[in-house]
């Protein structure tokens, strides 16, 4: 499993959104759905390599899922990959294939982060699976490369820094974007989001040794996408973010 870092480095974890699929196109959820990515989806995940070749991992995890794995294949971190069930999207159960749009024809008012899906998985299912996956790295140092999807990486990056689940509704996760959670240098009890949502053109090049104090970027593809997808980005501070990355 090991790539070659210390176990005296910090645990620094490197969220990955896998590349693109027909359903991520379209906003359908996709949770347990095995779906391939797209050619695009290929291309999006090949142009991390470059990001993401340079730093030494300690660990690669990745889901079960082909769309997650193969990105992973594609950024050439492949070799040295472990499935981790845990890093598996949210199971919709009846919402499988569905648009948020057609689902809150019948639901007016549906979130998932508030209120899961039929015979799917509940937020209290998903937050547990998030948290247990947290105690997981949290006994883990150096740098951990994650492989995963778009609404359980919300999640799991607002239970990295202590928010309640609903809390992840105010994250936008773009396909085959990167972000990284760690903990601030000064005050090392202190979990944060250095970077959220990059796009690899977007990528600091000393991202590898860049302060885990930064703060986050949100790229306005990645919100047109997360909207699609049936992600909430109220009015507030998601917008903010938006602004602050336009100027």
């Amino acid at each position: 499993m090991s790539t070659s870092a210390s176990r005296a480095t910090p645990l620094r974890l490197y969220f990955v959104r896998h590349g693109e699929t027909e359903w991520s196109l379209t906003g359908q959820h996709t949770g347990r759905t095995d779906l391939a990515l797209t050619a695009r989806g290929e291309d999006e995940a090949r142009e991390l390599a470059p990001r993401l070749r340079e730093i030494p991992f300690a660990h690669v995890l990745t889901s079960p899922l082909e769309r997650a794995w193969r990105t992973c294949e594609l950024t050439g971190l492949g070799a040295a990959a472990v499935i981790e069930p845990d890093l598996a999207e949210w199971d919709y159960g009846d919402y499988e294939g569905q648009r948020s749009a057609d689902i809150r024809k019948q639901r007016a008012d549906w979130n998932v982060f508030r209120d899961g899906c039929p015979h799917g998985e509940s937020p209290a299912q998903v937050c547990e699976r998030a948290d247990r996956l947290i105690v997981h790295l949290r006994a883990l140092d150096g740098n951990v490369a994650l492989f995963s999807h778009g609404q359980f990486g919300c999640v799991l990056a607002a239970r990295w820094i202590g928010l309640p689940l609903i809390e992840a509704q105010h994250f936008a996760l773009g396909t085959a974007s990167l972000g990284i959670l760690g903990h601030d240098p000064h005050h090392p009890e202190v979990a944060v989001i250095a970077l959220w949502n990059a796009l690899s053109g977007q990528i600091p090049d000393s991202m590898s040794s860049a302060s885990a104090g930064e703060s986050k970027t949100v790229n306005p593809r990645a919100i047109a996408r997360w909207e699609n997808e049936g992600g909430e980005v109220p009015a507030g501070a998601g917008a903010d973010l938006l602004k602050q990355n336009e100027r």
